[in-house]
């Protein structure tokens, strides 16, 4: 800064600073260092204001049980209802301020904070997924449940019912058979679902805690919590064989009975390396993946030409599935999920 000063003698502060390349808040500071804050007096109290008796009073009352979910307004309105004033109610409310206490005062739910889920599944029968979606009925107003519980994983739908309702008694009929028919042991499986009613009743929160599985919930409004069942709902109601109206129930059950069969036995799924989802279910998927193998090297050693990237490769069928995969802070690091399209069924 010497030389500053000794410049700004002879062409001024601007011309000074800029020729230096210095900044003039930085000469300024320099030249006027901060001084110390002044010692303020207190502030005196206005001769109208309430003394600390009357504050006491007016708080109290505000804190009273019969005033402690109420606006001050209300309380300043019912108190002179009574025949009581004690203070204007922006005096209640400078008062609520100076003691952190203005928050909302009336009785009404507060909303929790609901995590974000994130399962992971490394192989069949560890994370399934299950949803209900409506079928048309033979006329306006008339509409099926179809309950339908499906393995993240494989794809595989592992448990389906339709109704005429939708009931918790039902769910926990669909989900212990499905248990059952796929030899779930205790603390093996997580069965995530959206919150409707018969998946957060305790009927069926009873039956997995008796059954040893986690339950898990998708978030409030955020339908890409629970991806599977949506997507598995797209695949049948965006079908070329999907009916506009069902005439009955019985052929609303016929109908998915077949849809299902195909579903899971004949469906190229390209979430599992275009294979059925039954044939990653059951564990043969390395197989069929190695059968493909030989077929496409045949087909390179016949005609090399053709395959000018290299050796050719079946679609590889994912080793972990996530739903919500945890979010790390840097992208390049993070596991990329296997998510199927989303849908509104």
């Amino acid at each position: 800064m010497a030389n500053v000063e000794a410049l700004v003698s002879v062409v001024g502060v601007s011309r000074a600073c800029s020729a230096l390349n210095v900044p003039r808040s930085s000469f300024y500071r320099h030249r006027h260092p901060a001084q110390p804050p002044r010692q303020t007096r207190p502030r005196p109290a206005h001769p109208r204001a309430l003394s600390v008796e009357e504050q006491a009073a007016v708080c109290d009352q505000l804190n009273a049980e019969r005033f402690v979910d109420c606006a001050p307004r209300t309380v300043y309105a019912t108190l002179l209802d009574e025949g009581t004033h004690l203070c204007h109610w922006r005096t209640m409310y400078r008062l609520l301020a100076r003691d952190q206490a203005t928050r909302e005062r009336r009785a009404i739910r507060r909303h929790p904070t609901y995590t974000r889920p994130e399962l992971l599944a490394t192989a069949p029968n560890q994370v399934w997924s299950w949803d209900i979606t409506k079928l048309r009925g033979p006329h306006a107003g008339v509409w099926y449940s179809l309950y339908v519980v499906i393995d993240i994983f494989s794809r595989a739908v592992v448990g389906w019912l339709v109704a005429e309702r939708e009931d918790a008694l039902l769910a926990e009929q669909l989900i212990a058979e499905a248990c059952e028919r796929e030899v779930i042991g205790a603390n093996q499986l997580t069965l995530h679902a959206d919150r409707g009613a018969p998946m957060t009743s305790k009927t069926v929160a009873e039956l997995l805690l008796d059954l040893g599985v986690a339950k898990s919930h998708s978030r409030p409004t955020v339908s890409n919590d629970n991806p599977y069942s949506e997507a598995q709902f797209k695949t049948m109601k965006y079908g070329p064989t999907y009916p506009d109206r069902f005439v009955d129930l019985a052929v609303a059950t016929n109908w998915v009975a077949q849809f299902i069969k195909w579903y899971n036995t004949e469906h190229r799924h390209i979430g599992i390396g275009l294979l059925p989802p039954l044939v990653v279910h059951t564990g043969q998927a390395t197989a069929a993946t190695a059968a493909r193998q030989q077929i496409l090297d045949a087909a390179a050693t016949a005609h090399p030409e053709r395959f000018v990237a290299g050796q050719p490769r079946p679609p590889a069928v994912p080793d972990v599935v996530w739903i919500n995969p945890p979010v790390t802070s840097a992208p390049s690091q993070q596991t990329s999920p296997i998510r199927p399209p989303m849908s509104v069924p």
